[in-house]
């Protein structure tokens, strides 16, 4: 049977010109980045080019793109090195409830160093509340982090008010753009952010490879002490080889963004379903404002893990932990106030650039099937 592989939120397939591009890296250029010879510098300037082509997608300075492992790194990188090195003008923290543990877990362990965080709760689509962002804020404050958009519903942030908020009060803002970039259009300037954190295997890049975008000026602690690589901000050889493919990739995207065709797949899929299920399906997440690749819908009174086991052939995911025999709600769409027996049938479907409308046919087929 053809295997289907609706799962793109979670991991991307290299594209073929990321492949080709690290290949030579695997083969003739194996110098260290930091030598001044022969076999130093071309790499070097490998890894320059490759700086350059994450920087454009995103709209900034190769100079405030630091190489990390990954979106997790980053986001450690973002919250505890800006706390580290700025508590001493501030310790107050602001994040939604639905951020990734990635933002989540380092963000409870700053709260045990003395760390005062505030969670700002969504609304029905999972969006947070520009103005209850701006009434947390204190004399304490010193960092707002917010999602660019939602791994599980797809839910865009809105983005640039709360820029111009932390802006205009003095904060640093952070955002996880790890299942945007690729996705949507990313420019650091016009959306008034200071830290942006790209995750390489969402958008068609290695896993192991990721970058944070840093607003010259922006002062953090490195988590990784040695020498002075990565503008002294992250010490360790560079990963030439992993960065390269993901400045090949930053470079595809900034050409072929997941866009209208992505989009017109994901709302046929969607209408298709609605004929076919009426009430029985609903739509998780908002309507307009989420990614063009992203479908979370539920099966009312049914299991989403359960469903999905019915059709081996497919890889898609749910939001809910099971754990022993016992299902548990998604966190994001319990805050999102989704009744359990319809958010225990969430299945989240996320389409990518090799994503057929045949297959969508085939998925709809089975579950019509099986349900």
């Amino acid at each position: 049977m053809t295997k289907i592989y609706f799962d793109y939120n979670a991991s991307t397939p290299l594209a073929p010109e990321v492949i080709d591009a690290m290949m030579p890296l695997l083969h003739d250029f194996y110098g260290n980045p930091s030598a001044l010879h022969w076999s130093g510098k071309p790499v070097k300037e490998l890894l320059q080019t490759a700086r350059g082509q994450v920087a454009k997608l995103i709209g900034c300075s190769p100079r405030e793109v630091i190489f990390t492992s990954g979106g997790s790194e980053a986001n450690n990188l973002a919250l505890k090195g800006f706390y580290f090195k700025n508590r001493h003008k501030g310790t107050h923290i602001i994040t939604s409830k639905i951020e990734h543990p990635a933002i989540l877990n380092p963000l409870r362990f700053l709260e045990q160093l003395g760390a005062k965080v505030t969670y700002v709760g969504v609304d029905d689509y999972g969006r947070v509340s520009p103005e209850e962002i701006e009434q947390a804020i204190t004399k304490e404050t010193i960092l707002i982090t917010i999602m660019h958009s939602n791994n599980e519903v797809g839910t865009l942030q809105p983005i640039h008010e709360i820029g111009r908020i932390a802006k205009q009060r003095g904060v640093a803002f952070h955002t996880d753009g790890s299942q945007s970039v690729g996705k949507v259009p990313i420019d650091v300037n016009e959306f008034e952010v200071d830290m942006l954190t790209i995750a390489g295997h969402k958008l068609y890049a290695p896993k192991g490879i990721g970058a944070l975008y840093l607003r010259n000026g922006m002062e953090v602690e490195p988590l990784i002490h040695g020498a002075g690589h990565e503008f002294g901000i992250r010490a360790g050889t560079e990963n030439t080889l992993l960065a390269v493919g993901l400045g090949k990739a930053c470079e595809i995207a900034g050409v072929q963004l997941e866009n209208h065709n992505i989009k017109e797949l994901r709302d046929y899929f969607w209408k298709k379903l609605k004929e076919q299920f009426d009430e029985q399906v609903l739509l998780n997440g908002h309507p307009e404002e989420r990614l063009p690749n992203t479908l979370n819908v539920s099966f009312v009174n049914r299991i989403g893990q359960d469903i999905l086991d019915r059709m081996p052939s497919l890889a898609a995911s749910t939001g809910s932990a099971c754990h022993a025999g016992n299902i548990e709600l998604s966190p994001v769409l319990k805050e999102m106030g989704v009744p359990e027996t319809v958010g225990m049938g969430a299945i989240r479907f996320s389409l990518g650039r090799k994503t057929t409308k045949a297959e969508i046919d085939q998925v709809l087929s089975w579950l019509l099937e099986f349900i």
